[in-house]
């Protein structure tokens, strides 16, 4: 069989294949004794219909088309095979169909062509004396007192309070009833502004600021009529923008005892014996993750450089496999939130979810076969036991969960090369430190001016616990 290779655009290679005479003769009868076997004639029993009547009954064409199927598959096999190519499939007839059946003739040669995806060749171009700029994460001087204090309030004993007005600090609970101020109407109630003895914190950025402000300096036992004005980018539409009264009821008001930051304390949240044990595991911790915040910051300007210069023509089908390990990744995760996935995943949504995925498996895809291909080039290599270490790691993390072994080895082999060719570049590369938030936006930062992240949600009106309190608290944890 003759075959002549062609580059073509996404890394493809096009194939022009002719196949001999004595094969489209071959598998032409072939086809046709396998249909006098199976097919049904009236009048004949099967397997014993005459070739005459068959090619009258079943026509020329449908043959025709049929050892057409047999032989364009089949060739296309083969030729992969004799040219030793490395497809990686989406393997697409270029010649029509239609065309090749009206030339197909048993016992003459029949030429047609076809694609196939390959694996896509790596320009790296000059990556050896990269120039990068990258931020530096420093420690907070005083991130640990913060930390420590945040925790202090977590812990602290509340103790009812009944000879002094509310203040800032302090857990109040209440009754409360919202109404939608209605021009020229009666007040509306508002859905969800409701609630009887709630708790609430009267805390900065725990509840509606105009609340907050409301109950500050109220004694336990008294109602009061506080407006409010909710903004414009509130989150939930019926109310942006609208005036309202809430009627509160202040039924009891405690303040919060804090513990002593002694060792017991220490104890209390942490694993450490005493609280300067904990001070210096906190210290180490911080200043590892400013640490490993800034390699990252590195790793990642290298990495863009590189791209920068790099020229890889990704081929359709790593790109469709791509997008579907994101979306498995992606359903995984939430599942293990206790997600319906099902209600997201639909015939519907998944066309628009694949595409939305497309820049991301594209950009995940060029990152890997680029440092992949530095490395070997750098002839980079991994020893054995260290592979073997982090599969050990990696599978007691996994433990009771269906995993391959195989793949995870592979997995770690892989993670494992890029890591060495990132560590390359990082000792080739000159790169320059500048303070963390001078080349990114910091966070909040493009967030519209009194923008708020309380919600009111259907049925109450309380907002969640800040991120920095929950980091806080993993953090201490962690200690």
């Amino acid at each position: 069989m003759k075959v002549t290779q062609e580059k073509l655009p996404k890394s493809q290679i096009g194939l022009e294949i002719e196949i001999p005479s004595e094969t489209t003769q071959s598998v032409y009868e072939k086809v046709v004794q396998n249909l006098s076997r199976s097919v049904n004639i009236p009048g004949f029993r099967k397997g014993k219909v005459p070739r005459q009547i068959l090619l009258q009954r079943l026509g020329t064409q449908r043959i025709k088309e049929a050892a057409l199927e047999d032989l364009v598959q089949n060739s296309l096999k083969e030729a992969i095979k004799q040219e030793t190519i490395e497809a990686l499939g989406n393997y697409k007839l270029i010649s029509s169909f239609e065309e090749l059946v009206t030339k197909f003739q048993p016992g003459e040669p029949l030429i047609f062509s076809a694609s196939v995806d390959v694996p896509p060749e790596v320009h790296l171009g000059d990556y050896s004396q990269l120039s990068v700029k990258a931020e530096e994460t420093q420690p907070e001087p005083d991130a640990v007192d913060k930390l420590l204090q945040e925790r202090q309030v977590q812990q602290a004993t509340l103790i009812p309070v009944e000879s002094r007005p509310a203040q800032m600090g302090d857990v109040a609970v209440i009754d409360y009833q919202g109404s939608l101020l209605v021009e020229g109407g009666e007040p509306k109630e508002i859905s969800g502004g409701k609630a009887t003895d709630f708790q609430i914190e009267l805390e900065e950025g725990r509840f509606i600021a105009d609340i907050i402000e409301g109950i500050v300096g109220m004694n336990p036992g008294e109602t009061k009529e506080v407006a409010v004005k909710f903004p414009e980018d509130y989150p939930r539409e019926d109310l942006a923008d609208e005036s309202a009264t809430f009627t509160i009821t202040l039924k009891e008001l405690k303040e919060k005892e804090l513990p002593e930051l002694d060792d017991d304390f220490a104890q209390e949240i942490s694993e450490m014996e005493t609280m300067a044990e904990l001070r210096e595991s906190l210290t180490q911790q911080f200043a590892q993750t400013a640490e490993q915040e800034t390699t990252a910051s590195k790793h990642d300007a290298l990495v863009a450089a590189l791209l920068e210069q790099a020229k890889i023509d990704l081929p359709e089908t790593m790109i469709e496999r791509e997008v579907q390990t994101i979306l498995t990744q992606t359903a995984l995760q939430m599942e293990s939130y206790g997600m319906d996935v099902k209600k997201l995943f639909t015939p519907e949504m998944l066309p628009q979810m694949q595409e939305r995925s497309r820049p991301d498996a594209i950009k995940r895809l060029q990152q890997s076969l680029a440092l992949t291909e530095l490395a070997k080039r750098e002839s980079l290599t991994v020893e054995p036991e260290t592979i073997e270490t982090k599969v050990k790691e990696l599978m007691q993390q996994l433990a009771g969960q269906d995993v391959d072994l195989k793949r995870v080895r592979e997995f770690v082999e892989s993670d494992s090369i890029k890591e060495k060719a990132l560590q390359w570049l990082e000792e080739h590369a000159t790169i320059e430190l500048v303070p963390k938030g001078s080349l990114t936006p910091t966070e909040g930062e493009n967030t519209p001016e009194g923008a708020t992240s309380e919600v009111v949600p259907q049925g109450s009106l309380a907002s969640e616990a800040t991120e920095e309190e929950t980091q806080a608290e993993n953090s201490g944890d962690e200690g």
